[in-house]
């Protein structure tokens, strides 16, 4: 019986592609151990205990930024982290970690190298964090959701997705979508969402221009955040949601879309061959850019500023894509190469590969 260490966590991007391992694992061999090793703060604290998975706890250990008093402490309290996860591989008789990224990966690759446990890390952006930088020196193997992303021995397997969007049907499930968001199935869709939390530079380019949208034959489905204040006009054609709880209806519905690039949305997109514009969120390291940088490269996407994105941009560079059915099916071809539903499965095929050779 093989016992797996699934360590991240902190963010949705850590956790979601984690918990999709470890249903596909579970799936697999019922007889198999899968456990999570993750921080007590993190989103992982919650997520992954309702999925039915025991969750194991490690301190988090920010890597220090600037010389100050939090970098002088990091030795002792990494110490004090890696002593923890070995601690949990022996407890539990670990034979394989795989890690994610985040706080809690750190001190679980450098843990299973001291006790010998093979590990393998995953990374899921573009441009890769320092975690999974420094794991991947000495990974037992290395998967990477994206084509030239800088990590030793990195091999593209793809992103872990959610199973119902690697299920999903958009065809057979366009009329029920349709029904749900009060559209019409046999006309196009534009389909605008910024994440969870939303987006306000989308949000606020759609107020201005969703009648010029409307007026180019299409209907627009936009997903504006649960923060977000912005008034629904109440007019056919133009569905209005806060959040929506079934992201799979929406991505059956859309025929194009406008969003964010985070790695799981550029995943997600590219996976169910759907053409897109990105507006990368211009605050961080860049990573977003980056994220859509193979779908852009391969005709599936375009990239657009997001310090220029207003009602403007809409009308001049995203309603010509709409109204030019020639585009439209040369993008949606090229993003059916460039994406995958297999990345769960790819990666897996890494740990199994980690284990023959240990």
């Amino acid at each position: 019986m093989t016992t797996y260490l699934l360590a991240g966590g902190g963010t949705a991007g850590h956790v979601n592609p984690l918990l999709a391992v470890a249903d596909a694992l579970r799936a697999r061999d019922a007889d198999a151990t899968v456990l999570v090793l993750g921080t007590a703060e993190g989103l992982e604290s919650r997520l992954v205990p309702e999925r039915g998975y025991e969750l194991l706890i490690v301190d988090k250990v920010p890597f220090p930024r600037r010389p100050d008093k939090q970098a002088a402490m990091f030795p002792a309290r990494f110490r004090r982290a890696v002593a923890q996860v070995r601690d949990h591989i022996r407890a539990h008789d670990v034979d394989v970690v795989v890690g994610f990224g985040g706080y809690a990966s750190a001190p679980a690759y450098v843990a299973a190298g001291r006790e010998r446990v093979p590990f393998v890390v995953h990374e899921a952006n573009a441009k890769p964090g320092l975690a999974n930088v420094l794991g991947a020196r000495r990974a037992a193997a290395t998967g990477v959701a994206f084509a030239g992303t800088p990590l030793r021995g990195g091999e593209v397997v793809g992103m872990p997705l959610r199973r119902e969007v690697i299920e999903l049907d958009r065809a057979a499930l366009r009329e029920e979508a349709a029904a749900s968001f009060g559209l019409d199935p046999a006309r196009p869709v534009l389909l605008v969402f910024g994440g969870s939390l939303g987006a306000q530079r989308l949000n606020e380019a759609l107020a201005d221009s969703w009648g010029d949208v409307l007026a180019a034959g299409w209907q627009l489905l936009h997903v504006t955040g649960e923060r977000s204040d912005l008034a629904d006009p109440e007019v056919p054609g133009y569905a209005m949601r806060r959040y929506v709880d079934r992201m799979d209806l929406a991505f059956a519905l859309a025929d194009l879309i406008v969003s964010r690039s985070g790695a799981a949305t550029v995943s997600e997109i590219s996976a169910l061959g759907i053409p897109a514009l990105y507006v990368p969120y211009s605050v961080g390291n860049g990573e977003q850019r980056l994220n859509a940088a193979s779908a852009v490269a391969a005709g599936a996407a375009r990239l657009l500023d997001d310090a220029t994105f207003d009602g403007d941009a809409v009308r001049r560079l995203v309603i010509p894509v709409m109204e030019d059915p020639q585009q439209l099916a040369a993008m949606q071809a090229a993003a059916g190469q460039v994406g995958t539903r297999s990345g769960t499965e790819n990666l897996i095929a890494l740990v199994d590969r980690a284990l023959r050779a240990s």
